[in-house]
C-alpha cells in the first residue's frame, strides 16, 4: 500500500475509532441512567479513542518516512562493487540519480552499467519490503490503539481532561515550531550576512551610494570589482512605499469609515465584498496593469506638461501598489471600527455631537490601535512587493527622490541575485542575505514603533 492510500486508511480507521468510542460511552451510560452519569461528554470519549488510534500511528509513519529513504540509499550504496564505492564521494548525487531513474523506469537497464542495474533492482526490492512493513505496522498499531482505548473506557474515565492535555500539547508544539522557524530564518540570514561582511566592509554596505554587485569571476577580469552600497535600494523602496501609502491609506480609511458608519446594509453587503475582490487579484496582474496602462499614462501626462518621465517610473509602481493595498487597510479598519462599543457612539450623540464629530473625535481615536496595525501590515506588504516593481519601476538602482525616474527596491534585487544556479561563495550572492537582514531590521523597528503607539492609545481607551 502506497503512502497516500495508507494515510487515507489511517483517516478511515481514526473516524471508525471515534464512532465506536462514542457508541461505547453511550452504551456504558445507558444502564447508569444517561450520559449525565459519565465524567465527560460522549464526544470526548470518541475523540480520545480517535487519538489513541491515529496519533501514535501518525508519529511512527512520519518518523519512518523521514529515515526510510536515507537508510535505503545507504544499503543500496553498500551493495555496489568496490570500484563504485571508492568514487562515491564527488559523484554521489549523480550515482543515486542514475539508480533511481533506472528503478523508476526513466532509464533502460541496458543503458547503464550492470552494477547500477542490479542496484536499481535492489532499490525496488527494499522499497517494496519497507512499504509492506510500514503498512503492516501502521494498520496493526492503529487497530491496537483504537481497541485498547475502546476496551479501557469507563464512566469514571477523565476523557475530557486527557483530550484537552493532548490538544494543549499540540498547540504548544505549534507555537514552538513557529518560534523555532522564526529563529532559524533569522540565524540563517545572519550567518550568511556575516560571511558577506567578511568580503565587503559593513560601513561600505550601509553608507555606500552605488549598487553594482557584478563581481569578477576570474582574477584577470576587468570591470567586475562590484559596488555594494544599499542606500539606492532602500531609497527606492521607501519612495515607492511612500507613494503607495499616500494612495492606500486615505482611500482605505475613508472607505472603511463610510462602510462602517454611513453605508446602509444593502450597500455595505455589496460594496465590501466588491472592494475585497482587489485583494484576490494576483500581483502579476497588477504588474501588467502598471506596465501596460498606468506607466504609459503617467509618461504621456508628464510629457504633456513638459516633464521628463521614464517609461518605467516609481510613480507608476507606487500608484498601482497603492491600489493593491487599499483592500487590506479598508478591511482591517472596517473590522476595527465595527468593534468599537456602541455605547461610545450613543454617549457622544447623546451629548449633542454630530455624526461626523462622533466619527472623528470618538470612534476614530478609539479604533486607532487597530488602524495602526492595519497600516503597518500594509507597509510590510508594500515593502515586500516584487512583481509590480519589476514590471513598472525597472531594475536600475538609482539614488534619487524623483518619482518620475526608474528605481528598484530591496526585494527586487534579492530576487535577481538568487535567480538561477548560484555559488554561495561570492559577495554578489551573499549580498542578498545582507539585504534581507537589513530589511528584517527595518521591519522590526517599524513594529516597535507601532507597538508603542498601540500601547499608548490602548491604555487611554480600555
Amino acid at each position: 500500500m502506497d503512502t497516500p492510500s495508507l494515510l487515507i486508511s489511517l483517516l478511515v480507521l481514526t473516524a471508525c475509532a471515534y464512532y465506536l468510542g462514542r457508541r461505547r460511552s453511550l452504551t456504558l451510560a445507558e444502564p447508569l441512567g444517561g450520559i449525565r452519569h459519565l465524567h465527560s461528554l460522549p464526544f470526548y470519549y470518541g475523540v480520545q479513542a480517535a487519538l489513541w488510534c491515529g496519533l501514535p500511528t501518525l508519529l511512527i509513519l512520519v518518523l519512518w518516512l523521514i529515515f526510510d529513504e536515507p537508510l535505503i540509499t545507504q544499503l543500496v550504496l553498500a551493495s555496489l562493487p568496490e570500484e563504485f564505492q571508492s568514487n562515491v564521494g564527488p559523484d554521489y548525487n549523480l550515482l543515486i540519480s542514475q539508480i533511481q531513474n533506472v528503478a523508476s523506469g526513466a532509464l533502460a537497464p541496458d543503458s547503464v552499467e550492470p552494477a547500477l542495474a542490479s542496484a536499481a533492482e535492489e532499490l525496488n526490492r527494499l522499497k517494496g519490503f519497507t512499504q509492506l512493513v510500514l503498512t503492516a505496522i501502521t494498520l496493526i498499531l492503529a487497530v491496537a490503539g483504537g481497541a485498547w482505548a475502546w476496551h479501557s473506557m469507563s464512566p469514571e474515565q477523565r476523557a475530557r481532561a486527557q483530550v484537552e492535555v493532548v490538544f494543549k500539547l499540540a498547540l504548544l508544539l505549534c507555537a514552538c515550531v513557529a518560534i523555532a522557524t522564526t529563529l532559524g530564518i533569522a540565524l540563517s540570514v545572519l550567518f550568511e550576512s556575516l560571511r558577506f561582511f567578511q568580503s565587503v566592509p559593513i560601513s561600505e554596505f550601509i553608507f555606500g551610494l552605488d549598487w553594482s554587485p557584478q563581481t569578477a569571476i576570474r582574477v584577470d577580469q576587468v570591470g567586475g570589482s562590484g559596488s555594494f552600497g544599499m542606500v539606492p535600494l532602500f531609497t527606492g523602496t521607501l519612495l515607492i512605499s511612500f507613494i503607495a501609502m499616500t494612495v492606500a491609506v486615505p482611500a482605505g480609511l475613508m472607505s472603511a469609515i463610510y462602510l462602517a458608519e454611513y453605508a446602509g446594509p444593502k450597500l455595505r453587503a455589496f460594496a465590501k465584498p466588491t472592494l475585497e475582490v482587489l485583494a484576490g487579484v494576483p500581483t502579476v496582474v497588477y504588474g501588467f496593469f502598471a506596465a501596460l496602462t498606468v506607466a504609459p499614462f503617467v509618461r504621456d501626462v508628464g510629457t504633456g506638461v513638459g516633464l521628463t518621465v521614464s517609461s518605467e517610473s516609481a510613480l507608476a509602481a507606487g500608484l498601482v501598489m497603492g491600489i493593491m493595498i487599499i483592500p487590506f487597510i479598508s478591511s482591517l479598519a472596517d473590522d476595527v471600527i465595527n468593534a468599537v462599543p456602541q455605547t461610545l457612539r450613543d454617549g457622544s450623540l447623546a451629548l449633542g455631537a454630530t455624526k461626523s464629530e462622533t466619527v472623528t473625535k470618538v470612534i476614530f481615536p478609539a479604533a486607532l490601535p487597530g488602524i495602526v496595525g492595519g497600516v503597518l501590515l500594509a507597509v510590510s506588504r508594500a515593502i515586500g512587493e516584487t512583481m509590480i516593481v519589476v514590471m513598472a519601476a525597472g531594475m536600475a538602482a538609482r539614488l534619487t527622490a524623483n518619482p518620475l525616474e526608474t528605481v528598484t527596491t530591496v526585494t527586487v534585487q534579492i530576487a535577481t541575485l538568487l535567480v538561477g544556479d548560484q555559488e554561495f561563495d561570492s559577495p554578489k550572492t551573499l549580498s542578498a542575505f545582507a539585504l534581507g537582514l537589513m530589511l528584517f531590521l527595518v521591519t522590526l523597528m517599524l513594529n516597535m514603533v507601532a507597538l508603542k503607539v498601540v500601547k499608548k492609545y490602548r491604555e487611554q481607551y480600555d
